[in-house]
């Protein structure tokens, strides 16, 4: 019989870029802005919290922009990305916006991203967002496992573990100690060349 096709998915923040808010509290100084949802389980909470910082101190789409076009890849993230990409079909499945993934996904080889959209209004200020899917993570990896791949899935953060136990493997990526705690039924990873073994061993399963 002829094994399935198997397909990586991959969050993106924390796994191949680091956390674009926290890039942002470090340059405005909102120290508020440095919770991600490796604190904050709740999506929506997080982000009404967020969208209401930025109003506060008039931080516009721009803004945001202009720090995200100073982030880099985290070392060794695109070297891992384009050799797993060269053995495995691969997308990363993101909760952050296309409004702000797209400089980082150039500096990635553009993978495939399927990810979130902001509203913003003719002053450049973000109003609020619209989600591709609710828990889109987890319904994404639901639909690769009905076309019939074979999934890994890989993150950080509590927004991840939904599609890690939908996947056949799933995978924390330098996570943090309170979501490993939580979590302790998934695989722990902390370095590129571990998760290349176990991405290995994942693809060669009959």
């Amino acid at each position: 019989m002829t094994k399935k096709p198997a397909l990586i998915a991959s969050d993106l923040e924390g796994v191949f870029v680091p956390e674009i808010w926290v890039a942002v509290a470090e340059k405005t100084g909102i120290e508020q802005l440095r919770l991600t949802t490796r604190e904050i389980p709740d999506y929506n909470q997080l982000m009404q919290g967020r969208l209401a910082l930025l109003r506060e101190h008039g931080l516009t789409l721009r803004d945001i922009q202009d720090v995200i076009d100073t982030i880099a890849p985290l070392p060794g993230a695109r070297a891992f990305l384009d050799e797993l990409r060269s053995h495995s079909q691969v997308v990363i499945l993101s909760d952050t916006f296309y409004e702000f993934a797209m400089p980082l996904m150039r500096q990635l080889g553009l993978p495939t991203l399927f990810c979130h959209s902001l509203l913003v209004d003719e002053r450049g200020m973000i109003t609020s967002y619209r989600l591709r899917q609710p828990d889109g993570k987890t319904e994404a990896v639901r639909a690769f496992k009905a076309l019939g791949f074979r999934v890994l899935a890989m993150g950080d953060s509590y927004n991840d573990t939904g599609m890690l136990g939908e996947a056949e493997t799933g995978v924390l990526f330098h996570a943090p100690a309170n979501v490993i705690a939580e979590f302790p039924q998934f695989l722990v990873i902390d370095d590129y060349a571990t998760l290349r073994s176990t991405v290995d061993a994942f693809l060669a399963v009959e």
